[in-house]
Parts: structure tokens; sequence; C-alpha cells
């Protein structure tokens, strides 16, 4: 895994628990809503005894518990990633690589905020991204792929 790849992966991971929080809204959104009634006859031999809704809220819990892990592992990896960016020695460097990895800023934003252009900020990344060296221990999640 590459240096950059590495780091990306707390932008996917974030954007993952955004995806879910998302969808665990329409969960909520869905099991409140009343469902219309079926007039037609039909005949079961099982009589289903569970509430219509029931199905919905086990899908919330797991929805729930599923963005609570996420939200742990992204805690984990965005500490391990500032610890990696402390190796470097120039503080304008780990300044732009917290603003690109850790809170997910476009290069111009970065560039206004550092009171520099973005050509500076891409090659202050580029430089600051030759000299990290990745330890053993990295998280690395599951089929994550950082698009370049």
């Amino acid at each position: 895994m590459t240096v950059k790849e590495y780091l990306g992966q707390a932008y996917l991971l974030d954007q993952r628990i955004k995806s879910h929080t998302i969808e665990l809204e329409e969960l909520r959104e869905m099991s409140q809503s009343i469902s219309s009634p079926g007039f037609e006859e039909h005949y079961s031999a099982t009589k289903n005894t569970d509430a219509p809704f029931e199905k919905t809220l086990m899908k919330i819990t797991e929805m729930e518990s599923r963005i609570l892990s996420e939200m742990n592992l992204l805690v984990e990896l965005k500490a391990q990633i500032h610890e990696i960016i402390g190796q470097i020695e120039k503080p304008e460097y780990q300044t732009a690589l917290r603003y690109r990895y850790i809170h997910n800023y476009s290069w111009p934003r970065i560039g206004d905020l550092l009171y520099v252009d973005e050509t500076t900020v891409r090659r202050w990344h580029n430089k600051a991204i030759a000299k990290i060296v990745l330890p053993e221990n990295i998280i690395v999640l599951k089929n994550a792929q950082v698009c370049t």
C-alpha cells in the first residue's frame, strides 16, 4: 500500500459513514410511516405475527452499530495518521497534510487557509509524501480503493 492510499483511507471511511448515516435516516423515516392496508384476499399457512415495523427497527439497530464501529475505526485511523504526519519536520508540510487527510479539504481551500497558491500546496504535499515511511502496524481498510 502506498502512502497516498493509506492516507486516503480516512476520506473513504468518512464518506462510507456519511452514506450509512443517510441510509439510517431513511430507515428511521420508514419506521415511522404507516403502511397501506392490503384489501386483497390472500391465504398463508404460516401467519406472520411480527409487527410490520419490527424488521425496520432491527435494520436500524444493525445500522447504528455498524456506524458506531466505523466511527471508532475512523478515530483510530485519524490518530494513526496524525502520528505519521508528525514524522514530517516542516510545519507547513504537516499542516497541508492534516488539512488534506484529516479534514478532507480541497487543494484550493488548503491554499486559501495557508495563504499560498494551490501549486505550492501540491508541491509541499508531494515532498512530504516522499518523506513518509509507513510503520508495519498500519490500519488497512478492507476493499478500499483510492481514486487518484
